[in-house]
């Protein structure tokens, strides 16, 4: 399996010039600028979907994760994704009992054919180290990039950008790893209390954090200039772990078949049942992930993409228009994760959805670049866009109280911000012929004000993290500067 560059980079050369799955594992953003995708989707037949029905969730990680790494020994990565997917990791969440399923799938509403109800269902995403659906990929980064590291006598510098969730699985994921060290940036003033004590009062020697005067985009801009400076990327050997890092996305796209699987456990064998799933979507990594299942052939029939009052996303699915915000126009919300108005991930679809074509992504992002807009409607690519199956919506903070209210007094289950969000979007848009898997964001216990807001009560914390807040913190606070992010790279790094 070889790899391209959105923005085509190595376009035109023959296959075997493409980088590995290993290379663009260190590497993040292709040297054009552009984001990694492999030169064609693998595909899963029927068949082999029956196949991978029964597995565990670390043999189904390796099924899927070996249709994308061909350069790593079979027995080193199925024994990489055994050390991950564990009950002990994963096991943090609102049921213990079934914590060795990794992702358990919760039904709120059971499919019932006779009353033409589809079903509705959360897939338990957070029940990993930091109570966040990014641990799901992120502890096996950790190990990637252990392992990778060891085998090259190499080491990595990760710099990274934060909304609330990315910073703190990527540093538990990734603290006391051998040949790595995290510079992490967020923005200052912008997450929960939670989030920023997960993050901030990590001491470990090879752990950072920068929190910029800013907002995410801000800080994920800051990101993209020094992976894009390639002479202090090579000086320093920068790497990523955020959601354009390939590697994350591939790792997410094994729980969608594993949330298939649990959906359509009841239905006909071979009967080919459709699923849908709402997806809370800031930064797009997740909702991608999904998009890409489907292209491998997995029976998704809607892909609901739910965002909150930063609707960039939103928008683009109902009118064309892709229409990034500055810094001004960002909302700071109650769901502070998605507070994102230009979402990384969306040109790994739009290369899709312009029929792979490099030249017209890179005239797209060079408006996106120049701090402007592009406009899709009336054009042959947003006719296709039917063909992907995305559907939209958007939620308020009115809407998630009431979303958090609702589905503890109806259900008796508390859920998070996020979650609600995808759950308010999720139940306007489903349909009794296929169930709705809402992805579950984090848990409760890391946006604690919103919920005592909304239900009048504290959300359960694991024992583990109670107090978490009053340990002692260590962060660097900084104006958004690209400089001073470099200098503070250049002073930590021998």
């Amino acid at each position: 399996m070889r790899y391209i560059s959105t923005r085509g980079h190595l376009s035109g050369m023959p296959t075997s010039s493409g980088p590995t799955f290993s290379e663009i594992l260190l590497g993040g953003l292709a040297p054009d600028g552009g984001l990694y995708l492999p030169e064609s989707y693998p595909q899963v037949s029927s068949s082999e979907l029956e196949q991978w029905r029964q597995l565990s969730y670390a043999d189904l990680a390796w099924a899927v994760l070996s249709r994308f790494v061909d350069d790593i020994p079979p027995a080193d990565l199925r024994a990489l994704v055994t050390r991950t997917y564990t009950a002990e990791v994963y096991g943090n969440g609102r049921r213990k009992e079934t914590a060795g399923e990794i992702t358990p799938l919760l039904w709120l509403e059971r499919p019932d054919p006779a009353r033409a109800e589809g079903g509705l269902a959360i897939l338990e995403l957070s029940n990993g180290p930091t109570l966040a659906f990014k641990d799901m990929a992120m502890q096996l980064l950790g190990h990637l990039f252990e392992y990778v590291l060891a085998r090259q006598g190499a080491e990595i510098n990760i710099l990274g950008a934060t909304s609330g969730d990315t910073g703190s699985s990527a540093e538990y994921a990734m603290r006391g790893k051998q040949g790595v060290r995290v510079f992490m940036l967020s923005p200052h003033d912008r997450m929960s209390a939670f989030q920023r004590a997960q993050m901030y009062s990590l001491h470990d020697a090879n752990i950072h954090n920068i929190a910029v005067r800013g907002t995410f985009d801000d800080a994920q801009d800051i990101v993209k200039a020094v992976s894009n400076d390639h002479a202090f990327k090579a000086k320093y050997k920068i790497g990523a772990v955020n959601s354009i890092n390939w590697a994350r996305v591939a790792a997410q796209v094994v729980y969608y078949f594993k949330g298939y699987f649990a959906a359509t456990a009841a239905a006909p064998r071979g009967s080919n049942h459709q699923v849908a799933f709402a997806v809370p979507s800031g930064n797009f990594g997740n909702i991608c992930a999904g998009h890409i299942a489907r292209m491998m052939g997995l029976p998704i029939g809607r892909l609901v993409l739910a965002t909150n009052e930063n609707d960039v996303l939103d928008e683009f699915f109902r009118t064309g228009v892709y229409r990034p915000r500055s810094t001004a126009e960002t909302c700071a919300t109650s769901s502070p994760s998605m507070d994102i108005s230009k979402a990384s991930n969306f040109e790994r679809f739009v290369f899709d959805l312009v029929g792979r074509d490099a030249s017209v992504v890179r005239k797209l992002w060079a408006e996106v670049d120049a701090g402007r807009s592009f406009d899709l409607s009336g054009t042959p690519f947003l006719a296709r866009l039917p063909q992907f199956g995305f559907i939209s919506g958007s939620s308020t903070h009115a809407d998630r109280l009431a979303t958090i209210r609702q589905t503890f007094a109806k259900y008796g289950l508390m859920i998070d911000t996020h979650t609600a969000d995808g759950l308010k979007v999720g139940s306007e848009l489903r349909t009794p012929d296929m169930p709705m898997v809402v992805l579950e964001t984090a848990l409760p216990a890391k946006f604690e004000q919103t919920i005592v807001e909304a239900l009048g009560r504290q959300p359960q914390r694991p024992a583990g993290l109670q107090g978490i807040e009053d340990l002692p913190q260590r962060v660097q606070v900084m104006d958004v500067s690209v400089d001073a992010v470099k200098r503070f790279i250049e002073q930590h790094v021998r």
